[in-house]
């Protein structure tokens, strides 16, 4: 579905049914705490239907005084990224409308 060179990663993305399955290489991957650039996982991002859901989760993550960054759009879709207590990054999606 997508295989690009960000400059800072490669990211290549498959569609697997319904669900999307991503991957980050870094160029210079870290040890330690959780840190995307480590070998292991990047994120976990969690399917919505639409734009407007997420704009719900972002409203919701308000309420609770998560930390997040705001929807942001990209031609393969709309993603909004927060953190969990342990720091690992997670994402709610919502695929092109």
């Amino acid at each position: 579905m997508l295989d690009e060179d960000t400059g800072p990663f490669r990211h290549v993305v498959w569609a697997v049914g319904s669900t999307l399955v991503g991957l980050h290489q870094f160029p210079d991957p870290q040890s330690g705490e959780f840190d995307e650039r480590r070998v292991g996982l990047d994120h976990l991002a969690f399917a919505c239907a639409d734009r407007a859901e997420l704009e719900r989760w972002q409203a919701r993550l308000d309420e609770l005084g998560v930390a997040h960054g705001g929807v942001v759009d990209a031609g393969y879709g709309s993603g909004l990224s927060f953190r969990d207590p342990d720091n690992i990054a997670l994402e709610f999606f919502a695929p092109p409308s």
